[in-house]
């Protein structure tokens, strides 16, 4: 289990403070729509100087026609980033297209798919996708692993069962993860540490119980002195 933070502070200037007090650690670092949009590429280049030893999480769900989506993924792979996502909707040949453009790459980036966003609840879900969270989660993931995708974006409580489905190998990343039962937010699905280890969560997601800590790099310290006993 990896702890990635998510920077969704609202600039440049408190993301960078933020990853400059934890950058002793090794956590992953997401990059999300608002930073991205707002700071580009810049952004990721000031991340690396703080520690060239962050692996970054570039969470932009591409969602698009396929060969869209594989020129944005081309793209995303040149910048140099250790991850990225889809979303798992834009559907098969969508997958394989941005998987198949990404192949001459030696050192590409982890693709994940997202398959249910955390901020769903059960009635609102089924309203879109005419299905249970829990099946339709489970049959974006199998479609992914069948084209090649490095994983998924899930709640805690599809890992498992994903796993299952496909692979113990094949990632989950979670959002929505509360480390000691912390608010939820505007989050619906939300974890703590523990259960996410009991679903074999493998990338652990936390940005408010972080960045609003009075000490985020405490915060953090605890977090993975627990994740260190799993």
């Amino acid at each position: 289990m990896e702890l990635c933070v998510a920077l969704d502070l609202p600039s440049a200037e408190e993301n960078l403070a933020l990853a400059e007090s934890l950058k002793s650690y090794n956590v992953w670092m997401k990059v999300g729509f608002r930073a991205y949009i707002r700071d580009g590429k810049s952004f990721i280049e000031a991340l690396k100087e703080i520690n060239p030893d962050f692996k970054i999480f570039l969470d932009l769900k591409l969602y698009d026609i396929p060969n869209t989506m594989a020129d944005a993924a081309e793209e995303i792979a040149k910048i140099g980033v250790d991850m990225f996502n889809i979303h798992a909707s834009a559907g098969a040949v969508a997958m394989k297209t941005v998987m198949d453009r990404l192949a001459p790459y030696q050192d590409r980036p982890l693709v994940l798919a997202v398959t249910a966003l955390t901020s769903f609840d059960e009635e609102n879900f089924q309203s879109i996708y005419e299905k249970s969270i829990d099946a339709k989660a489970e049959q974006f993931a199998k479609m992914s692993y069948e084209n090649g995708l490095d994983g998924v974006v899930c709640s805690t409580f599809e890992s498992r069962a994903i796993k299952n489905a496909t692979s113990d190998t094949f990632l989950t990343l979670c959002p929505g993860i509360r480390p000691f039962g912390e608010d939820a937010g505007d989050q619906q699905r939300v974890a703590t540490l523990e259960l996410a280890n009991e679903e074999d969560v493998d990338y652990p997601v936390v940005g408010r119980p972080i960045y609003k800590d009075s000490t985020p790099e405490h915060k953090v310290e605890e977090i993975l002195i627990v994740i260190a006993t799993f």
